[in-house]
């Protein structure tokens, strides 16, 4: 079978998922609020679940991602570009503007290695130049292949601080990428010996 033809498969069983989240989120939000207690951290939210989970449903709980659409210039101009592109308008989630950086930085890799035919050299070229973009910032990529990069905290807002459909997250704290990963000494992968 190809990979077109599990493509539609794979992406309702993704869909499902996010469904069973935002669905697992509403009944926890619920009950919270029944005892008179809501503290939630998500673990597994992208932030084009929010609108269907509601401002009012999820206000004050916690996501940790690598990128929201409305940390800097950067990330804003992005966001209106995809935006635009997209049939639904959504704004991009962080593995939407993962894939886009990651290719960027192949690309680049690419060009330093003198093409694309020697997977090696294009690998170690990645692991060699400086990950800098606009969405993800400063960063680099580990001998083991971990890409390191800042996290943020990220808290839903109240209904009365968002702007706009997707104004949905304010920033409470950054985790500096070397603190937001395991460290590659205590990783065991074969690649970093």
């Amino acid at each position: 079978m190809t990979a077109a033809a599990l493509a539609p498969a794979w992406r309702v069983r993704r869909r499902r998922r996010v469904a069973d989240t935002v669905m697992a989120v509403l009944l926890v939000v619920a009950t919270a609020i029944a005892v008179g207690l809501l503290v939630l951290i998500l673990g597994y939210l992208l932030v084009n679940g929010l609108p269907a989970l509601t401002l009012k449903a999820a206000q004050g709980a916690q996501i940790m991602n690598p990128f929201y659409w409305d940390l800097n210039d950067g990330t804003r101009s992005f966001a209106r570009r995809f935006s635009e592109r997209h049939p639904q308008k959504n704004y991009p989630n962080d593995m939407q503007a993962g894939v886009y950086a990651s290719v960027i930085h192949y690309l680049k890799a690419v060009d330093k290695a003198g093409g694309a035919t020697d997977g090696k050299a294009v690998v170690a070229a990645m692991k060699a130049i400086p990950t800098d973009d606009p969405l993800f910032g400063k960063g680099y990529i580990r001998a083991d292949g971990r890409k390191i990069h800042p996290l943020y905290l990220l808290e839903v807002k109240k209904p009365d601080e968002s702007q706009s459909k997707w104004d949905l997250l304010k920033v409470v704290a950054t985790v500096p990428g070397e603190d937001a990963f395991r460290p590659e000494k205590d990783g065991g992968c074969a690649l970093s010996k």
